[in-house]
């Protein structure tokens, strides 16, 4: 650059533009990828070998002091935690949010624990063992290990199956401590937070079920010892079995799994199991008995025998229940989530808690059981469970639902884990965490507690209240061991209603979800109706058909949408080398002669006919062009050396392809003699008005084998009517594949441009194939393009002369071919020569 031009250069830099920034100005040779790699020595992207890979391993494996010490600190967390724990900012916070959060185990526990088809006391033993086990080995500070919903809800439904299994005959409830249905999901307290970007999802493996009825009704209001003992089997087996799975996938380093559940489905799905939650609870709320079903349609033969017996509703366990709800429902609703009164209090009013204490008193002093047939909870046994190796009874006939659940419970922990991590800014290991749910439910198999979870419900808690480490959960296991030691039998009198109250009133979270579709529609059709289908198939084929469902049409989505993406034409916005989608963009303008296509997506095996298909209907279809070319060869033959003479009126009636033709027109004596001689150009292209395709590589983040495979015959296919293509904008990944794949000996390195404005400049450059025909003319081989052929001008009226003989002047009506006439019988474009 002179002197001169460095001046301008900091001109233009100085000066702003309309939008508020400076202008850009480049000065730059022309690069080819080729070139560009050359120049700036470009390497090869890095790929280690398996050996490489291995041998790196296994010097991590070295025996040292410090590895020993990084490895008790990644195994024990909690030794790191201890170390830099403040006793004076920390421990009144954590005394604290223990506490609080012990309360809410108490009412959530038991009603959970109905969940599991065992008695509740089981539900306190799972806010108890896994609490203190995960405060050794878990890395977040923040969770609150214990019961959840969906966790309990699957141990039953695995309880439930097995029982069925080993009688061979629909298992039927035989207490009124576990008469809701297994299939049915409570939530209690848990409010999923889709706005707080939560991925709380469930899983679950698909069980084809057929539709079951039980043999009995649940008239039956006690277990028996061997009914209770083969339950336990069935649950700790299940549970044993997830924490192996979980060991597992944190040793395999399988903590990424959970990034393929959308937040769609997964309030789609917990809104349809919201449907069987509150299905499972009604006729607790009215004192129904109803048999138990599971499969398809499940909650229409729930509420058939539902609404049969209305008539036997007790109705002082409808008016308890009544009471309960809209107790819980106010407090709720205009005290604890009150927005002025929330700032203020030192912590929620625990008010299921206080629900319970008020309704086994209720049940206790006026004899609700005995005098008005109320169900109770019952007996609740004092002290904690014996270790026992139950849980190695039933492994072989629950893996299936061992490794649905272990993926579910995961999932839902690891995203609250992460969630409270990002807001308090420290870090949660998902393969760490992998390992403390698998020691902590493995351990808890033998304690008769069922596979434990995170709560979103006591975790937000915790840490709102303010819980600053896992000590909290020490406190809260307190509290529990004072229940369970002392306590729980103080709690058999409490009414099953009171807990189905607890539940329903906490269900409005879950109903509240369907807002969520007014969002989608305007955001995504596509997670719209995944909402949609996850929701039906949830509420009419079952949970677990359901999210089986739900999940495989996720992915169809997903591979709907790699099969068939979007692709445009990109124009360049003027005075730029800015280009952009033409139908978004309604300044950006095609260049003349060249094509730029974009394909938006990655091209592999799944997307390579939508890729050819998409590219010829943008540009053109050279196998039509090919087609056209050998039937204007066949006129050609025809037409050579063929001559026709008009004399006075006698004017013959002859079709005649003006580009494939030049006219010699001959006046003598008021007679007019045309000759027609086919012309040699017989590989002009019909209708194309452009000499180069350059496709856009930039979206592409890999081409496999058939990408290259189609994108080589799509070049020899172009290539074989004149059409040059060239690409752009090529990853160092999908360049490698050329290597492997012998691209080069398709497509030249001089073909392939490091941005689109190299390519296009090449294009401009290219010498234009006189077989194209531009809007404004045909090539003259210099890069050039004239008016047309004529030896002439061309007047505004659209006809040709020379000098002041005008064709228009002559009748060439026997002229039939449009392209020469033009609209309405005037000759738009005549193609030959005129002579005098």
């Amino acid at each position: 650059m002179t002197a001169r031009d460095v001046d301008e250069a900091d001109t233009l830099l100085e000066q702003n533009e309309a939008n508020g920034g400076p202008k850009v100005l480049v000065e730059r040779s022309l690069f080819t990828q080729k070139n560009f790699d050359e120049n700036f020595e470009a390497g090869s992207r890095p790929s280690p070998t398996i050996g490489q890979i291995v041998k790196k391993k296994l010097m991590k494996c070295k025996c040292s002091g410090i590895c020993v010490k990084q490895f008790i600190f990644s195994i024990f967390p909690f030794i790191g935690i201890m170390k830099n724990y403040n006793i004076k900012e920390d421990l009144m916070g954590d005394v604290v949010s223990g506490l609080t959060v012990g309360i809410m185990h108490i009412p959530q526990g038991m009603a959970y624990g109905m969940l599991t088809t065992l008695p509740p006391v089981y539900g306190l033993y799972m806010s108890f063992f896994p609490v203190l086990i995960y405060f050794f080995f878990g890395s977040s500070k923040h969770v609150s290990m214990g019961t959840f919903a969906v966790a309990c809800l699957m141990i039953g439904s695995a309880v439930s199956k097995g029982i069925n299994a080993h009688h061979q005959v629909p298992a039927h409830s035989s207490s009124g401590l576990i008469r809701g249905n297994q299939s049915d999901l409570m939530f209690g307290n848990e409010v999923v937070n889709q706005s707080m970007g939560t991925n709380d999802t469930t899983t679950s493996i698909m069980n084809v079920t057929t539709t079951m009825k039980t043999l009995s009704s649940e008239a039956d209001e006690t277990m028996s010892d061997d009914e209770l003992k083969l339950r336990l089997e069935f649950a700790m087996s299940v549970t044993f079995m997830v924490g192996v799975i979980q060991l597992l996938m944190g040793f395999f380093r399988l903590g990424f799994i959970t990034v393929y559940l959308s937040d769609p489905l997964i309030s789609g799905f917990t809104t349809g199991a919201a449907c069987h939650v509150f299905t499972s609870q009604i006729k607790h709320i009215f004192g129904v008995k109803t048999n138990r079903y599971s499969g398809v349609f499940k909650l229409v033969y729930t509420y058939r025998d539902f609404f049969t017996n209305i008539e036997s509703t007790n109705i002082v366990t409808l008016l308890l229940s009544v009471v309960c709800v809209v107790i819980l429902y106010c407090t709720g609703r205009f005290i604890n989530q009150n927005p002025k009164l929330k700032p203020k209090m030192f912590m929620p009013v625990p008010i299921e808690l206080i629900m319970v204490v008020l309704g086994t008193l209720t049940s206790y002093l006026i004899r609700l059981n005995e005098d008005h047939n109320v169900v109770i909870v019952s007996d609740i046994p004092t002290g904690l469970p014996v270790p026992n190796l139950t849980a190695f009874s039933r492994i072989g006939e629950v893996i299936s639902d061992a490794i649905a659940l272990a993926i579910v419970i995961f999932a839902i922990s690891i995203s609250m884990g992460k969630l409270l991590a990002k807001k308090h800014d420290y870090e949660v290991d998902a393969n760490q965490e992998l390992i403390a749910y698998g020691i902590s439910t493995v351990v808890s198999s033998f304690f008769s507690s069922p596979a434990p979870s995170a709560s979103l419900s006591r975790s937000l808690v915790q840490e709102r209240v303010g819980g600053r480490t896992q000590v909290a959960g020490l406190f809260s296991c307190c509290l529990l061991l004072i229940v369970l030691l002392a306590i729980g039998p103080y709690f058999r009198t409490l009414p099953n209603c009171v807990l189905a109250s607890i539940i329903i009133v906490a269900l409005r979270g879950m109903f509240l979800q369907v807002l969520d579709l007014k969002k989608l529609w305007s955001v995504s059709l596509i997670d719209f109706f995944v909402w949609i289908v996850s929701f039906l198939a949830t509420v009419l084929l079952d949970v677990d058909l359901g999210l089986g469902t739900a999940v495989i049409f996720n992915i169809l989505t997903v591979v709907c949408r790699s099969q068939r993406p979007y692709a445009t034409l990109l124009g360049q916005i003027p005075g730029t080398d800015i280009y952009r989608d033409m139908n978004v963009y309604q300044e950006a303008r095609e260049v003349v002669g060249v094509k730029i296509f974009r394909f938006e997506h990655s091209l592999f095996f799944v997307n390579t006919e939508h890729f050819k298909t998409l590219l010829y209907k943008k540009t053109t279809n050279p196998r039509t062009l090919k087609i056209a070319m050998k039937k204007r060869e066949a006129k050609l033959e025809k037409l050579r050396k063929k001559e026709i003479t008009v004399t006075g009126d006698n004017v013959p009636d002859v079709n005649v392809p003006s580009d494939m033709m030049e006219m010699e027109i001959d006046t003598k004596h008021g007679d007019v003699k045309v000759s027609i001689i086919a012309t040699d150009n017989i590989k002009s292209l019909p209708n194309v008005e452009f000499h180069t395709i350059i496709i856009d590589c930039s979206p592409w983040s890999f081409v496999d084998s058939m990408g290259v495979k189609v994108l080589t015959a799509v070049i020899g296919e172009y290539k074989a009517v004149g059409v040059k293509v060239i690409l752009a904008n090529c990853k160092g990944g999908i360049r490698e594949m050329f290597e492997k794949t012998k691209f080069y000996d398709t497509l030249d390195h001089s073909s392939i441009y490091v941005s689109l404005h190299d390519a296009v400049i090449h294009a401009l450059h290219l010498e234009t194939p006189t077989t194209v025909l531009p809007e404004s003319g045909r090539a003259n081989g210099t890069g050039q393009h004239e008016g047309s052929m004529i030896e002439g001008s061309q007047r505004g009226d659209g006809s040709y002369m020379e000098g002041s003989e005008n064709v228009d002047d002559y009748n060439l009506d026997f002229i039939d071919d449009e392209s020469v006439k033009g609209k309405g019988g005037k000759h738009d474009k005549l193609l030959g020569k005129s002579k005098a």
